[in-house]
Formats: C-alpha cells, sequence, structure tokens
C-alpha cells in the first residue's frame, strides 16, 4: 500500500503530464470500448437477423433425392421427425417448421430472384417482434397466396401492398411451375440479409414446388439461449437422438445449406439424409465481418498504444532521471531494488488503471448516447454492419477485456524505465546533479 501512495503522490505532482498521458491512454480506451461495442452489435444484428429470415438457434433440415444426381431442400415426414426433436431438445422454447426455396419473382415493372421462406404465421411466436413493417400486416400472411417482402425487394420491383407478383422455380421434379401472389406486406431492412430472402405463405410455397403438408424445407428450433458453445452441446445430443431413431443424418458441415447442393448432388444415395445447423453455420458466408471488426478493433488499439507507450517510455525515463536523487534516498534508507521497481510499476498500473477506467466509462456513455440516437446508416453502411441504424453494445466482458488488455500493456511499458531506476547505485544517485 505504501509504494502505492508513492506512486499516487508522484502522478499528483506531475499532474500536467499525468493528465496528457492519461488523456491518450484514455482516448484509446473509449475507441476500443466503442469498437468492441459496435462489433457486439454486429453480432447481435447477425443473431436477429439469421434467427428470423433463414436459421434457428438449431435447425434439422436436409436433403431428398429422387434420382442419385438430383437433390431438394425438404424434409419428409416432418410431424414424426417433430416428435423425436421435441423429445431430444426439452429445452426449446418453440419448434417452426420453414418451407425452403429459391425462385424468380415477376412484377408488371421488373424481376428478381429471391430465397423464399414458408411461414404459417400463426406458429412464429418470434417473428412479430422482429419484423418490422413500414406498410401491410404480418397477419395477413395467413392469407392463401400472400408473401411479404423487404424494401429493397418491393423497390427494385416496384409494387406496394396490395400488387401482384408472379414466382416462378423447377420442382422437386424438374417441372417448371408459377404461383401468383398478393404483396400483403413491406418489411423494414434487416441489413444485407434481408436482400436474399422473403417470406410467403406456407401453403403457397407447397402448391409451387407440388408437397405435400408432411413435407417442409427445415424444422427450426428456438432455444433460451444464442450462446454458440450451447447449441453445439445440444446439436450433438440431438445428433445422437435422430441417429438412434433411424434416421440416416449428414456429416457435419458448417455452412449454409445453399452451400451443399453441389456436394449432396455428388454422392450416390437416394432417399432422405438429415442435416442439423447452428445459425452461425447459416450465416457463415457473412459472419467473418463480425470476427474481422473485433480484431480490427484491436489492431488500432495496439497501434495507438505503440505511439503512446513511446511517449509513456519517454516521459517516464525523464521521470527516473529527475528523481535520481529521491531515488538515492530511498536505497539508502533501506529500500531494495524489487521495491524501486515496484514503485515505478506501480505507477504506470496506476497510470493505466485510472485512465482507462475514465476513457471505458467515457466509451460507455457514448455507446448509449449512439444507440438511442438511432443514427440511421449509408446504404452501404448497413451493408457491412447488418443493420439499418448504427447499435453500439458494449458488454460488462468486452468493457472488462478492454480494462484489463490496455492497462497491462501501459504497465509493460513502464517495465523499461523502472528496471533503470532499480538498477541505480544509491552512492552515485545521490551524487546527481540535475
Amino acid at each position: 500500500m505504501m509504494l502505492f501512495r508513492i506512486a499516487l503522490l508522484s502522478l499528483w505532482q506531475a499532474r500536467t503530464r499525468t493528465g496528457v498521458l492519461g488523456g491518450a491512454i484514455g482516448f484509446v480506451s473509449a475507441l476500443l470500448v466503442l469498437m468492441l461495442g459496435v462489433a457486439e452489435g454486429m453480432n447481435r444484428s447477425l443473431i436477429e437477423a439469421s434467427t428470423t429470415l433463414m436459421s434457428g438457434h438449431l435447425n434439422v433440415a436436409g436433403f431428398f433425392k429422387v434420382t442419385a444426381g438430383q437433390a431438394a431442400p425438404v424434409v419428409t415426414k416432418a410431424n414424426a421427425l417433430r416428435a423425436v426433436v421435441a423429445k431430444a431438445v426439452p429445452e426449446a422454447k418453440y419448434v417452426v417448421s420453414r418451407g425452403r426455396g429459391y425462385a424468380k419473382v415477376v412484377s408488371d415493372q421488373g424481376s428478381t430472384f429471391i430465397g423464399l421462406a414458408g411461414v404459417s404465421v400463426e406458429d412464429e411466436r418470434g417473428l412479430a417482434s422482429v419484423l418490422k413493417l413500414k406498410e401491410g400486416s404480418l397477419a395477413d400472411l395467413s392469407k392463401p397466396n400472400s408473401v411479404v417482402l423487404f424494401e429493397e425487394q418491393a423497390s427494385r420491383l416496384e409494387v406496394r401492398v396490395g400488387d401482384a407478383v408472379t414466382v416462378s422455380a423447377p420442382t422437386t421434379r424438374g417441372v417448371n411451375n408459377t404461383v401468383d401472389l398478393t404483396v400483403v406486406g413491406v418489411a423494414k431492412n434487416l441489413g444485407m440479409m434481408s436482400q436474399f430472402s422473403c417470406f410467403m405463405n406456407a401453403k403457397a410455397l407447397q402448391k409451387l414446388y407440388q408437397l405435400n403438408d408432411d413435407t417442409t424445407g427445415a424444422l427450426q428450433i428456438y432455444l433460451p439461449t444464442a450462446d454458440l458453445d450451447e447449441v453445439k452441446r445440444l446439436q450433438g445430443r440431438l445428433r445422437e437422438s435422430l441417429t438412434a431413431a433411424g434416421y440416416q443424418v449428414l456429416p457435419e458441415d458448417p455452412r449454409a445449406f445453399f452451400f451443399k447442393f453441389e456436394n449432396v448432388s455428388r454422392e450416390g444415395w437416394t432417399g432422405q439424409r438429415l442435416d442439423l445447423t447452428t445459425w452461425h453455420d447459416e450465416v457463415n458466408f457473412i459472419a467473418w465481418t463480425v470476427d474481422l471488426m473485433s480484431a480490427l478493433s484491436f489492431i488500432l488499439a495496439v497501434v495507438l498504444l505503440a505511439i503512446i507507450g513511446v511517449g509513456i517510455m519517454i516521459v517516464m525515463w525523464i521521470s527516473v532521471r529527475g528523481r535520481t536523487r529521491e531515488i538515492g534516498a530511498l536505497r539508502a534508507i533501506g529500500m531494495q531494488r524489487t521495491s524501486v521497481l515496484a514503485m515505478f510499476l506501480a505507477e504506470g498500473f496506476l497510470l493505466g488503471l485510472l485512465a482507462t477506467l475514465a476513457g471505458s466509462l467515457v466509451g460507455l456513455l457514448l455507446s448509449v448516447l449512439l444507440t438511442r440516437a438511432g443514427v440511421t446508416l449509408p446504404q452501404s453502411v448497413q451493408f457491412v454492419l447488418l443493420s439499418e441504424t448504427l447499435v453500439v453494445v458494449p458488454t460488462a466482458r468486452w468493457t472488462a477485456i478492454a480494462v484489463t488488455f490496455i492497462t497491462a500493456v501501459v504497465t509493460g511499458i513502464s517495465l523499461v524505465p523502472a528496471m533503470m531506476a532499480a538498477r541505480l547505485k544509491p552512492v552515485t544517485a545521490l551524487g546527481h546533479v540535475g
């Protein structure tokens, strides 16, 4: 405690220097907390978008092959499979059946290819809370031959609520089929992922692909947590249960289902095989953006700390030079070299800790203010950040990591001048002038 008291007094005595260095360290801390908050916001937007548009936390999907070279992303005898899932994963909040497809959507003004999600809106407990409609009503998706598009899709097709579109796609037997749909809603964009998918009435999707009522695209399992480790654990348990129940399950392949067609089509089997995936697997083609943002945050922090670190070393070296006689007096009255070393390390530690805590608090405050401001992002930025507005979500875990990381770096930088101080001989130090 005495060493920390001396360190605090030394920092206060040189408060101008301490304020400049502390301000620089605090700036880096605030910036790191902000950037990690953006990365966490991206991660939550990714989970929200993925589990709304194309995936549950855990999915039981698969492929059915009429012939060895032709695969369709469907699951037959879905009701019996749902019973096995309910018994194997009692933790599930709810399970929904989602049809899957990819088709050409044509209006009087244009056309585009869009992924199709066939939903029974009355079973979709979480959809209404996430999907925000700009026009129309999500409840109208229960009407026959209805579809909900996203803003960008509606703009591309130049349609509004009440307009008609035609959906064209090949069936599982390779025969082209069409269905006329009525636009019953236009939803606000959910970042880049909303460009790839739309919602249509489940019966209409079955009609398009000529499927029976006991066939679906995937059983999407929604859990109390999206934590990937827990989801993986339940995935392993479900795989064992399905295998024990006599189902053929494909080897684990952590990719979205539409990337697997080529591999599956080359395999020589026919009939039904199931595929188990997590929400992260289904969006792995864009999940790298979150990891990249986190990595960039730390790289930027390291670069800035390296620049600031040079200043810290120089200033502390000057401090050692200016306090040489003081160090000599302390050594003369019995302070050991290790204590001198610890005293200067304590100075660096306290400087780093106090500045980092202050900077982190500023970063947390800015994060809250920016999120509440609901800043609308440009279209190009929405594509990367996976959200229409800026979402900054600093967590206690990331803030603690930022504080620990920067404090440790600043303390480490203090080691060289601290070792210089500890190596001073008492007689030489006492005789130092200037």
